[in-house]
């Protein structure tokens, strides 16, 4: 059963694409099937996995106003099984184009559902706003990651996109859950991480991913390479990190199907 789930937050800065990008190459490396979408027009993800958006002729944008199936627009990437759908500056046009389509918010959602069944994983890295682009994928989405950094202003915003989501959970989406929130950035030798760690711990319990990304060298400096972290240095810090959370998702995940109720039906 696809899982899809969404990277979203408001802030920028957050670690929202690396660990769009680098959750999706080691769920790949993990022997799951994943697809990564792009829905931010500043096209990182896709300069992240080394293609070049300004020669990208179909994107997410072609998906989202229906000129294209979504399976025209897939790339195959260079880590293991792993595809992307791109994106573009046409985005940027799709957030007013959308604006008089009728169920605008679902667009996304009508469009991957062609090709759903191919993955086990499908992996959105929403915009730094919550405009139209982000709504699409929440409303497509099964579950969304909010990324944390360990700085000062770590909570500021995050009560305002969690009742963003419960907004969405109430008049989009019902099935829409939080997969997690996951702490990015954590560096220890700063007593102010620790603090952070403590505080969201403290306010969020087992909303909080057991996984912490550690600040890393390599992690940051593997998109000028148009590299996945697994690609540039698997056995990296930043790599292990990744690594344990696709693990901690798919367990869960694993648990959640295993906990359904099983039907009557004869």
């Amino acid at each position: 059963m696809t899982k899809i789930i969404a990277v979203a937050n408001q802030k920028g800065g957050v670690g929202k694409t690396t660990t769009a990008i680098n959750l999706s190459a080691c769920l790949g490396v993990l022997e799951k099937k994943v697809l990564l979408i792009d829905c931010d027009p500043q096209a990182n993800t896709t300069s992240g996995v080394g293609f070049d958006h300004t020669q990208i002729e179909k994107s997410a944008y072609n998906c989202l106003i229906g000129n294209h199936l979504a399976s025209k627009t897939v790339l195959k990437t260079s880590s293991p099984n792993l595809d992307l759908i791109p994106a573009n500056i046409d985005l940027v046009a799709a957030e007013i184009e959308l604006v008089d389509i009728d169920e605008r918010e679902y667009c996304l959602k009508k469009s991957i559902q062609e090709i759903k069944s191919n993955y086990d994983y499908i992996i959105i890295d929403c915009a730094p706003s919550l405009g139209i682009l982000t709504l699409n994928a929440l409303a497509a989405s099964d579950s969304v990651i909010v990324p944390i950094q360990c700085e000062y202003f770590a909570l500021e915003g995050l009560g305002k996109l969690l009742n963003t989501i419960k907004i969405i959970q109430q008049r989009l989406n019902n099935n829409l859950i939080i997969e997690g929130l996951l702490l990015t950035m954590y560096d220890t030798r700063l007593r102010l991480s620790n603090q952070v760690v403590e505080e969201v711990k403290t306010h969020f319990q087992d909303m909080v991913f057991k996984t912490i990304i550690h600040r890393n060298v390599r992690l940051g400096e593997s998109p000028s390479f148009g590299e996945t972290i697994i690609i540039h240095d698997a056995s990296s810090k930043g790599a292990i990190n990744y690594l344990n959370l696709a693990s901690e998702i798919i367990k869960k995940n694993e648990e959640e199907i295993t906990a359904e109720p099983v039907s009557d039906e004869k």
